[in-house]
C-alpha cells in the first residue's frame, strides 16, 4: 500500500494532499498569508509559522510519510531564517522543507495539467500563485516555450488593497493596466488556456459563475471550460459584484483576498495570446509531485 502525504506551501494558501493507493483520502486548503505578512514584518511571523506546524501535525495522523515543500516565499527569505524554521520542524517532525525552485514548481504543475490532454494545438499553462506567475506553453505534450513572472497576486492586491473590499475602489481597467506593464507582450499565441496553481473552480462556483461541460476532451481533472467571451464578462463583473456575498458562500472566506487580482491576471493572459477557451482546474504542484513520489515509492 502506497500511502503518502504531499504539503504544498505557497505565498497565500497551503495545500494538503494524503493520497493512498494514487487515491486522496485527504485534501485541505489552508490560507496562511505568509507573503503579506513578511513584506509587513520583515519575516515570517510566529502565528503563521504555529498555522504550518498544525497543518503538518494533521498530516501525520494519516500517515508518517510526509513530505513538505516551500514554494515563492521560501525562496525569497534568507538562508538564516530559512534554517531557524526547518530546525523547529525537524525537532518537531524529523522533517524539513524541501524549497522548489520557480522553474521546477512551474513544471510539476504543467505536467499536471497537459499530461493526457489530447488537443490539436497550442495550450498555454497559467500557474498563478501569491507570488510568482509562470506559463508553460505546450504543443502535442511538448513544452515549446516558457514565460517566468516574480510577482503573484499578493503583489497585485498589495498595489490595490480595496480588491479584498466588498466593493472596491479600484476599477478593472486600472488593475488590468498596471499588470499589464508587469507581463509586456506575449508572441507566441494559443487557443486554450488552462488554468492551474489553485483551486480556480472554488471562485467559479462561489462566485455562481456558470461553467460549461469541456468538449474538447476528456480529462477527469479539467471536466469544465468557459469561452473567452463569457470570461470576459465574467472577470469584469468580479469587480463589481459583491465579494462579501461570494465569501459567505464559502467554507474559507479569506481565500478571497487574492481572486480579484487573479481573475485580473487571468483574463490579460488570455487576451495576449488569443485563447478561445478557459480551462480552469484546481491542478497543483502536487499533482506532478505526486506521479514522482508514486514511482520512488
Amino acid at each position: 500500500m502506497k500511502k503518502f502525504a504531499i504539503i504544498e506551501i505557497g505565498s497565500n494558501n497551503t495545500k494538503t494532499h494524503v493520497y493512498e493507493d494514487g487515491n486522496v483520502i485527504y485534501e485541505n486548503t489552508t490560507t496562511i498569508k505568509l507573503k503579506a505578512n513578511y513584506k509587513e514584518n520583515g519575516r515570517i511571523i510566529s502565528s503563521d509559522l504555529e498555522k504550518l506546524y498544525e497543518i503538518i501535525g494533521k498530516a501525520f495522523k494519516y500517515t508518517d510519510n510526509v513530505h513538505i515543500y516551500g514554494c515563492s516565499i521560501f525562496r525569497n527569505i534568507s538562508k538564516e531564517e530559512l534554517d531557524e524554521i526547518n530546525t523547529v520542524i525537524k525537532e518537531k517532525y524529523s522533517l524539513e522543507i524541501e524549497v522548489v525552485t520557480q522553474e521546477d514548481e512551474a513544471n510539476y504543475t504543467a505536467l499536471g495539467c497537459y499530461s493526457n490532454v489530447d488537443f490539436d494545438g497550442n495550450i498555454c499553462v497559467f500557474i498563478g500563485g501569491g507570488g510568482s506567475i509562470e506559463l508553460i506553453f505546450v504543443n502535442n505534450n511538448e513544452v515549446i516555450d516558457r514565460k517566468y513572472y516574480n510577482f503573484g497576486v499578493v503583489d497585485v492586491t498589495s498595489e490595490f488593497p480595496s480588491l479584498k473590499d466588498d466593493i472596491p475602489t479600484c476599477t478593472f481597467d486600472e488593475v488590468y493596466n498596471y499588470v499589464d506593464n508587469l507581463i509586456n507582450d506575449l508572441t507566441i499565441k494559443a487557443d486554450l488556456l488552462i488554468l492551474g496553481g489553485g483551486d480556480h473552480i472554488y471562485w467559479y462556483t462561489n462566485a455562481e459563475y456558470g461553467m460549461l461541460e469541456n468538449t474538447l476532451y476528456k480529462n477527469d481533472n479539467q471536466k469544465y471550460m468557459i469561452t473567452k467571451d463569457m470570461s470576459d464578462i465574467y472577470d469584469r463583473d468580479a469587480l463589481v459584484t459583491s465579494l462579501d456575498r461570494i465569501r459567505n458562500n464559502s467554507d474559507n472566506p479569506s481565500w478571497f483576498d487574492g481572486s480579484r487580482a487573479m481573475k485580473v491576471i487571468t483574463d490579460m493572459i488570455s487576451n495576449k495570446i488569443d485563447a478561445k477557451y478557459i480551462i480552469p482546474t484546481k491542478i497543483n504542484m502536487e499533482d506532478g509531485i505526486k506521479e514522482k513520489l508514486m514511482k520512488e515509492i
